[in-house]
């Protein structure tokens, strides 16, 4: 029988303890995940000598890696009916490309390890999320995919504070940070070997004429023909994440507003608290108001971001500009997911994630790719005025796809 826990101050059903389970796994693996990104781009730019246009490559790259694998993994979890193996191999993939990035000597070794963490990273979402939208009821899966995003930018949080507590009692060497990172990361694949369990799923019922021995449910030419509800949603995430590129530039950027490398990754502090505080109780909100409105909030939060960001010299300005980006987090990540499931029949919502996953992951390779170029050739000012100028010229297309559909 599914355990539930109501958060305090909550009403209607209680949260999943399924959920909670997996928004802590969640939380330790971005503990280890921050410990390793938000000193990458230094380790990079400085310690590698990497350009700007390598390292959005590179994070583009790794985002495109990780959408492919979670669109073959949506497959599978339709196909299969099962989840959890799946989140097991994902995430330990993750914890193992940890011991691969105090190793590098150089860009190719780097890049190796983020493909093998980002396939890791492709490879659980999908189950994750299906698993999420397999045990929440209809009225709450917001909330739930809300308090998921929550408690994972909890390690968001704490992943940078011990980030730079390693940097202060290791003297600066950002390997031996590297190193501490496999640590959370075994813990998070330890909770969920011991701690989840696999969620029941609805069976269909045997399709007139279908072949006797094959699975109920699952056909692949269905799981590639979503509905026109389904690709509103994929559209609607498309243009929010051309909008937005990587917080790899964000981090870089910290150096121009006068931080030292060592109190770089307080900037993600920052951000994650914001996005951490803001995710649970938006989706709540989005539960009984349905989410344009607050998607249109942020893509406003998004352009603040970029605009500040893009002239700040200073380490009150920078602040701001990563308080606003929280805030596009916050308002927009969860609301996403709990679209793509309630707008997705329970037999092909892990092809409906891993479709959603795939799209939007081409489309952040050729941003990030495109910032880097730009960041290269004009200057690190004027990525961030290009990404306010496309978060604003996103708006009225996210009213026009999101139209009769406010409360999906």
């Amino acid at each position: 029988m599914q355990r539930s826990i109501v958060p305090p101050g909550a009403s209607g059903p209680a949260i999943p303890a399924t959920v909670w389970m997996l928004g802590f796994v969640s939380l330790l693996m971005d503990v280890s995940s921050e410990m390793v990104s938000t000193l990458l781009p230094l380790y990079l730019a400085g310690g590698l000598g990497a350009s700007a246009m390598t390292i959005g490559f590179i994070e583009g790259l790794s985002v495109a890696v990780a959408t492919a694998t979670r669109f073959l993994s949506g497959l599978f979890v339709d196909w299969s009916r099962r989840s959890k193996p799946l989140a097991v191999l994902g995430y330990g993939l993750g914890a193992l490309s940890r011991l691969f990035f105090p190793l590098a000597t150089g860009v190719d070794l780097i890049v190796a390890a983020k493909a093998m963490d980002r396939v890791g990273k492709g490879i659980r979402g999908t189950p994750r999320d299906a698993m999420i939208a397999a045990v929440s009821p209809p009225e709450i899966r917001g909330a739930s995919f809300g308090l998921r995003k929550s408690l994972d930018t909890v390690g968001g949080f704490l992943g940078p504070l011990i980030a730079v507590l390693a940097m202060i009692l290791l003297a600066g060497d950002i390997a031996a940070v590297f190193w501490l990172a496999a640590v959370p990361a075994a813990l998070a694949v330890a909770l969920l070997v011991l701690g989840v369990r696999e969620p029941p799923r609805e069976v269909p019922e045997k399709a007139p004429g279908r072949a006797a021995g094959r699975r109920p449910g699952f056909r692949l030419s269905e799981a590639l023909r979503l509905n026109r509800a389904v690709w509103a949603v994929i559209g609607v995430a498309a243009v929010i994440m051309l909008a937005r590129f990587s917080e790899a530039f964000v981090l870089l950027k910290a150096l121009e507003a006068g931080f030292s490398p060592t109190w770089v990754p307080l900037s993600m502090v920052v951000m994650h608290a914001v996005y951490g505080l803001a995710a649970y109780p938006v989706g709540r909100l989005s539960d009984r108001i349905g989410v344009r409105g607050l998607l249109l909030w942020s893509l406003g939060f998004l352009a603040g971001a970029h605009l500040v960001l893009g002239f700040a010299a200073t380490v009150p300005a920078y602040l701001l500009g990563t308080v606003l980006w929280g805030l596009h987090m916050g308002f927009s990540q969860g609301l996403l997911g709990a679209m793509v499931a309630r707008a997705t029949p329970d037999a092909l919502k892990g092809s409906a994630f891993g479709t959603f996953n795939l799209v939007t992951g081409i489309v952040v390779l050729a941003g990030n790719t495109a910032a880097g170029w730009v960041w290269q050739s004009f200057g690190s000012g004027v990525p961030f005025l290009l990404g306010a100028g496309l978060s604003l010229l996103a708006m009225p297309l996210l009213a026009l796809g999101t139209r009769g559909r406010g409360r999906a």
